[in-house]
């Protein structure tokens, strides 16, 4: 077989590979944004994998394959049309833990964060809903935190970052925002399903949550002070807040693979010209932390494993429990 033929089947192969996945994801597309009770989106949703598939078939018979396109081409349309039908609202029945939506005002270089959340909890899911406002020195701003919080092995991690002014800790993880409806899955979040919220809160709050209170599945938290130059991270802190202020004008869509608690912390780095570029380490977020260990972003006189062991917070977090020296206890 001389090489052009080989560079035909390779190609048509590849192709025959895309309309397999376009297939898939426009069945799932259907399935999660096609109006109608479930039963007809199921319905539509089988409907168009099983033509999908037979035209996907037909793309490897030579006198089928330019019907097999087109027809592909025609069962896509609608599909895209269904897709980018979806907006994003700000008006839904939302969830307790995400129903109110932070924002900042400006004054100098002083930035006041209005609606903090700082809950009183007695379990995960039972809690007395509580919010301040606080002004905060961006002069003073002196370290900025990585948090993981790992909870199904080494590959998967939720990152946020914690923004220090002296002895005041301000934390603002990027989330999924759900409604009464629907709670959180990974499958439903590559298809439009929740949209993107800046959870700004007190870290006696988003962080002892996840340590003193979730319990299926527990989560693990380790917290990494960034190596940074405190410039780069009053500008980040600034990128947070107005890009969080934006969202109560214009919400956009929360996305598994490209919108989510990683992907945002760098996209939010880029304002510093020496941000880190993207990995394949940002899809496996757990390996976030080892990656910016060997960008230097993280304390290298320590080797990694050794650091991570340092950085684990959950027994400190459980001893400091609602102390107001939580901060600084979790840190010691």
């Amino acid at each position: 077989m001389t090489f052009r033929p080989l560079k035909l089947v390779f190609f048509s192969l590849l192709t025959g590979l895309l309309l397999a996945g376009l297939t898939t994801w426009g069945a799932l597309a259907l399935f999660f944004l096609a109006p109608g009770p479930p039963a007809l989106r199921s319905g539509l949703a089988i409907a168009y994998g099983f033509f999908g598939l037979l035209a996907t078939a037909g793309w490897f018979l030579r006198s089928w394959r330019r019907l097999a396109g087109i027809t592909f081409g025609l069962l896509l349309l609608p599909v895209l049309a269904v897709y980018n039908s979806a907006e994003p609202r700000n008006d839904r029945d939302w969830q307790p833990d995400v129903a109110l939506l932070p924002y900042a005002t400006f004054d100098g270089d002083r930035v006041t964060v209005h609606n903090i959340r700082n809950f009183d909890y007695r379990s995960e899911t039972d809690y007395i809903p509580a919010y301040y406002d606080r002004t905060f020195d961006i002069t003073r701003l002196d370290r900025v935190d990585l948090v993981a919080a790992y909870w199904m092995g080494p590959e998967v991690a939720h990152l946020f970052l914690t923004f220090g002014f002296g002895a005041d800790h301000l934390a603002i993880s990027i989330e999924a925002r759900k409604d009464k409806t629907r709670p959180y899955a990974t499958l439903p979040g590559f298809f439009r399903q929740y949209e993107l919220v800046y959870v700004v809160g007190d870290e006696r709050d988003v962080i002892r949550l996840r340590t003193n209170y979730r319990a299926d599945p527990p989560e693990q938290l380790y917290l990494y002070p960034l190596k940074i130059p405190i410039d780069n991270g009053r500008r980040i802190f600034l990128e947070y807040v107005r890009d969080m202020n934006a969202l109560r004008e214009h919400p956009r869509f929360y996305n598994t693979l490209t919108t989510n608690c990683t992907t945002m912390i760098l996209k939010h780095a880029m304002v510093n010209p020496d941000h880190v570029p993207y990995s394949w380490k940002v899809l496996l977020s757990g390996y976030g932390p080892e990656y910016l260990y060997d960008m230097g972003r993280l304390d290298r006189t320590l080797p990694f494993a050794e650091l991570r062991d340092r950085a684990h917070i959950n027994a400190a977090a459980r001893a400091a429990d609602q102390s107001l020296e939580f901060s600084r206890l979790i840190r010691k």
